[in-house]
């Protein structure tokens, strides 16, 4: 199981449709969740993270994606989803995550070394999912090169 929690929702209908699009490609590959949670302040939005995960050392990893996160390619990221059972990937507000959630965190992992609003690294992260799947299933949806 896949869940994705993710501070603020999708406005923007492009941004909107273009993530439906994933999570219908995803949804014949792995169950997925999405947890849409109010944006606020980095304290509430911690309250309400932190909330919905489960204790330290339980079955869900926790995947915290985060611009101070370790950077992973394309099939580094399908690795991840490949080892694990079940993740919960967490997309934090426009003013990050307090100290309590990046500690809570499994691994934590960036999207891009680039500033995202979290509608587009919710797209991104849907995007990389789906891309993860088709690299562990041989599909030819990722044409990247192998790494050596």
């Amino acid at each position: 199981m896949l869940r994705i929690i993710a501070v603020g929702k999708l406005k923007d209908r492009a941004l909107g449709e273009l993530a439906a699009d994933y999570q219908r490609r995803i949804a014949p590959l792995a169950p997925l969740a999405i947890e849409e949670l109010k944006d606020q302040n980095p304290a509430r939005e911690a309250k309400q993270i932190l909330a919905r995960l489960g204790p330290p050392g339980g079955n869900e990893v926790v995947v915290v994606l985060d611009e101070r996160g370790e950077s992973v390619t394309s099939p580094d990221f399908a690795a991840i989803l490949g080892r694990y059972g079940s993740l919960a990937f967490v997309l934090g507000g426009a003013d990050g995550y307090t100290d309590d959630v990046r500690a809570r965190a499994d691994r934590v992992v960036r999207l891009s070394r680039l500033t995202l609003t979290h509608e587009w690294a919710r797209v991104l992260l849907l995007e990389q999912i789906y891309r993860g799947f088709s690299i562990l299933r041989g599909m030819p949806y990722h044409r990247g090169r192998p790494h050596t």
